[in-house]
């Protein structure tokens, strides 16, 4: 074995035992099932990768080892997956049921066909999806970030999805450009450096994992401490603020909040999560649109409005969105609500 086969291979199974621990730590801690289960399963699929990847074990094979190359082959859409979870963003359930067709469909096909040119054509149709899925996840992260009242949780965007998600992108690029089962340590070098540097950047992450990172969405947000005097006076403007009806502001950020009342953003994201228990700036918006909306809509007056108006007046892009955040705060849509109000009052 060479040297730098040698070092190849040693950063790799560090890697993995390094995964395999944080991994240990997440399912042993408090966090929600769900979340839990797909975080120790995207560690897995991440080590299977590096396994599948790690000189010493090329020759292996049988049903465990397929068992294997499946979590390997899985981690981008684990990867996708655990974004969604994280940031409390809605999984479109078509992506997800292609996604798990595309993984499952590769998996076999490359297990029962052996002529090469096939292999080729499955591999590139799994590493394009692969790609799509990661490069969402990512974009995800970076779009929503501002968005995150939580700085632990900010931080960890930047530590785990974008970082792992950079190491998987370099990865799958250098496959697709490479060839799939290209094994010259001067390629296989780099790639282990990164997935080696991004598993680091995983560990400092999530060995730190609390509720702030790993949390319930569901559980109720604990009792607000003591305002101190000047968090009074910043809640104050920030009251007044929402009166005045700001909140309807059409692509409202927590800087542009900020920045109409004259605050540092960082002691406004403070407030709005730690004193007033909200975990992104899109709840706290949408606790004031949607009291807005159930007055629009119990209004006779407006019972003609469309509901894409009252929609675009409260400040969002669409009807679409409204109509979800309507839905999962009061369990029914805007029009069901508007027809329940006004049954109940005839």
């Amino acid at each position: 074995m060479t040297p730098l086969l040698l070092i190849d291979t040693g950063l790799r199974l560090i890697a993995i035992g390094q995964l395999l621990l944080i991994a240990l730590v997440i399912c042993r801690g408090t966090a929600p099932r769900l979340i839990r289960a797909v975080t120790v399963s995207l560690l897995i699929g991440v080590s299977a990768y590096v396994t599948i990847a790690t000189p010493i074990f090329l020759r292996l094979s049988g049903p465990l080892w397929a068992t294997v190359q499946l979590f390997a082959q899985a981690t981008p859409l684990l990867l996708w997956v655990f974004a969604h979870l994280l940031f409390e963003r809605a999984i479109n359930r078509v992506a997800l049921g292609g996604g798990l067709i595309v993984l499952l469909s590769c998996w076999v096909c490359f297990a029962l066909i052996d002529g090469s040119d096939a292999r080729f054509w499955i591999a590139l149709v799994q590493r394009v999806v692969s790609l799509v899925l990661v490069l969402h996840a990512i974009a995800l992260a970076i779009r929503e970030r501002g968005d995150d009242l939580i700085e632990k949780r900010r931080r960890l965007r930047v530590g785990f999805v974008i970082v792992v998600g950079l190491g998987a992108v370099m990865v799958l690029v250098v496959e697709m450009i490479f060839g799939f089962r290209h094994r010259d340590v001067l390629a296989t070098l780099p790639q282990t450096i990164v997935i080696f540097m991004s598993v680091m950047g995983a560990g400092t992450a999530l060995l730190q994992s609390d509720p702030d990172l790993l949390f319930d969405p569901a559980k109720p947000a604990p009792p607000a401490p003591t305002l101190t005097p000047s968090e009074q006076v910043l809640k104050a403007k920030l009251d007044a603020a929402m009166a005045g009806g700001i909140h309807r502001e059409t692509g409202l950020t927590i800087g542009l909040l900020a920045s109409r009342l004259v605050v540092p953003e960082h002691r406004l994201r403070a407030l709005i999560n730690q004193r007033m228990g909200h975990r992104n700036f899109a709840a706290f918006l949408n606790l004031h649109r949607i009291a807005d909306a159930r007055v629009m809509l119990a209004d006779p007056t407006l019972v003609d409005l469309p509901i894409l108006t009252i929609a675009m007046d409260l400040g969002y892009g669409s009807v679409a969105p409204f109509n979800r955040a309507f839905r999962d705060t009061l369990g029914q849509t805007p029009s069901d609500y508007r027809r329940t109000v006004f049954v109940e009052k005839s």
